[in-house]
C-alpha cells in the first residue's frame, strides 16, 4: 500500500460520507414520505425502499476492482459524480402505479452508485488512520452516513412538502457534489500493482479468506447478518407519521433534519465508547437501547410529542450502533485489501436493513403500527443475547483497549 499521507484525521471521514448520506437519505427518507401522499400503500413503499438499500449487498463485487484499479480518491470521484446524476434522475420519474418498476430500478442504481462512495472511504479508513482512532474515524464515518441521511431526508421531505420533488432532487444532488473537496484533506492510497493480474487476485482472494480462519473475524461475519442495530424504522417513519398525526413540516424536521444530528451525535459517542470502553459493549449495548425506545414508543401515546421523542432517541441509539458496526469491521479486518474486505463485510450488514425495512412494513400493513415496533425490538434482543453468549465462549484470553471483547 502506498499514500501520500502518512495518515487521514478522523473528522475528514465525515465530510468523505456526507453525500452517500444524502443520497441515501433521499431514497429512505424523502422517497416513501412522496409515495405515500401519492396513493402508495406502506407496504410498497417500504419495498421499494428495501429495494434500493440492497444495493449495499453487493458491494463486495467491485472492491476487487476498487483495491487493484484507481486510487481511492479517483474512484470517490467517480462514485460521487454518478451518484448525484443518478439521483437528480430519480426525482425527475413520474410517480404513479405504472412506474413502479422502473422506480425500483433506478433506485437501486442510485444507491449502487452510492456505494461507490463509501467503498474506497473503507480502504482509506483501514490503512491511513492509527489504530488508536479507528473508533473515532468509524464513529465519523457513521456521523456523515446517518447526519448525511438526515439532511438529504430531512431538506428533500421539506422542498417536495413547499416545492417539488425534482427541486428536492436537484438541491440534494448539488450538495453532494460541494462535498467533493473534502477528498483532498484525505490520503490518497492504492494496493500496489505490480505484480500480474492474476497473482494479484491470488493474494486478494487469500486475504479475503483469512478472514474465516480467525475465530473473531468469522464471528463478525456472522454477526453483522443479524438485526442488531440495524435501526431499519429509519427507513419507515415517514410512512407511519400520520398515526402520530405529525404534520408534513414536522416529519422533515424530526425524521430527517433532527434525525441526522441526532444520529450524528450518537455516532461520535458510539465511536469514542468504542475506542474507551470496547467495541462490543458499545454494540451490544446501543443494540438493547434501539429495542427498549422501539418498545416504549410501541406503548406511548400516539401524539406527535411522542413521535418526535421517540424518533430521536431511536436515531441517538442507532448513531452509536452504526460506529460500532463499523469499528467491529474494521477490527476483523484487518489491513491488505482493506477496500475489499471492508465491502464485503459492510455488504453483509446491509442484509438486515433489507430485510427487516422489508418485514417492518409487512407487519405494520398485518398487525399494526404496535406490533411492528415490538417486532423491530424483539428481533434486535434476541440476537443480542445469542450473540453474548457466543462471544463469551470464543474471546482470546488477551484483550487490549483497542480489541477489547469484554465478558457479556
Amino acid at each position: 500500500m502506498v499514500s501520500q499521507r502518512e495518515s487521514t484525521a478522523p473528522f475528514v471521514f465525515f465530510f468523505l460520507v456526507l453525500p452517500y448520506g444524502m443520497s441515501s437519505g433521499f431514497v429512505s427518507i424523502t422517497l416513501p414520505f412522496i409515495l405515500t401522499r401519492a396513493g402508495f400503500s406502506v407496504a410498497t413503499a417500504a419495498s421499494i425502499v428495501a429495494i434500493g438499500v440492497s444495493a449495499n449487498l453487493w458491494r463486495f463485487l467491485w472492491g476487487p476492482i476498487a483495491d487493484l484499479t484507481l486510487s481511492a480518491r479517483r474512484w470517490y470521484l467517480v462514485g460521487l459524480s454518478t451518484a448525484a446524476a443518478t439521483l437528480l434522475l430519480l426525482a425527475l420519474i413520474p410517480l404513479n402505479q405504472d412506474t413502479v418498476g422502473v422506480l425500483m430500478t433506478v433506485v437501486f442504481i442510485s444507491q449502487v452508485a452510492g456505494t461507490l462512495i463509501v467503498l474506497p472511504v473503507g480502504g482509506l479508513m483501514a490503512h491511513t488512520v492509527a489504530e488508536v482512532s479507528k473508533g473515532r474515524a468509524a464513529g465519523c464515518y457513521q456521523a456523515g452516513n446517518l447526519g448525511g441521511n438526515g439532511i438529504g431526508g430531512g431538506v428533500g421531505v421539506w422542498l417536495a412538502a413547499h416545492l417539488s420533488k425534482e427541486v428536492a432532487g436537484e438541491i440534494v444532488a448539488l450538495a453532494m457534489l460541494a462535498s467533493a473537496v473534502a477528498i483532498y484533506f484525505a490520503s490518497d492510497a492504492r494496493v500496489v500493482t505490480t505484480e500480474s493480474f492474476g497473482e494479484r487476485m491470488r493474494i486478494l482472494w487469500r486475504d479475503i479468506l483469512s478472514i474465516l480462519k480467525a475465530a473473531i473475524p468469522l464471528f463478525t461475519v456472522v454477526l453483522v447478518c443479524s438485526p442488531i442495530g440495524a435501526g431499519a424504522m429509519n427507513n419507515v417513519w415517514s410512512a407511519v407519521a400520520p398515526d402520530w398525526h405529525a404534520s408534513p413540516d414536522r416529519v422533515a424536521l424530526v425524521s430527517g433534519i433532527l434525525n441526522g444530528v441526532v444520529s450524528a451525535v450518537g455516532c461520535i459517542i458510539g465511536g469514542w465508547v468504542a475506542d474507551r470502553v470496547g467495541r462490543w459493549w458499545s454494540y451490544f449495548g446501543s443494540g438493547v437501547f434501539i429495542a427498549l425506545v422501539a418498545t416504549v414508543l410501541a406503548v406511548a401515546p400516539r401524539t406527535p410529542s411522542a413521535f418526535a421523542a421517540g424518533v430521536l432517541a431511536y436515531a441517538l441509539f442507532c448513531g452509536m450502533a452504526y460506529a460500532a458496526f463499523s469499528a467491529v469491521i474494521l477490527l476483523a479486518i484487518g489491513r491488505g485489501a482493506a477496500s475489499t474486505k471492508y465491502a464485503a463485510l459492510s455488504s453483509l450488514g446491509n442484509l438486515p436493513v433489507v430485510y427487516m425495512t422489508a418485514l417492518d412494513g409487512w407487519v405494520h400493513d398485518k398487525y399494526g403500527t404496535s406490533w411492528m415496533l415490538h417486532f423491530d425490538a424483539l428481533s434486535g434482543v434476541v440476537c443480542i443475547a445469542i450473540a453474548m453468549f457466543v462471544l463469551q465462549k470464543i474471546k482470546p484470553a488477551g484483550k487490549t483497549k483497542a480489541t477489547p471483547l469484554p465478558s457479556p
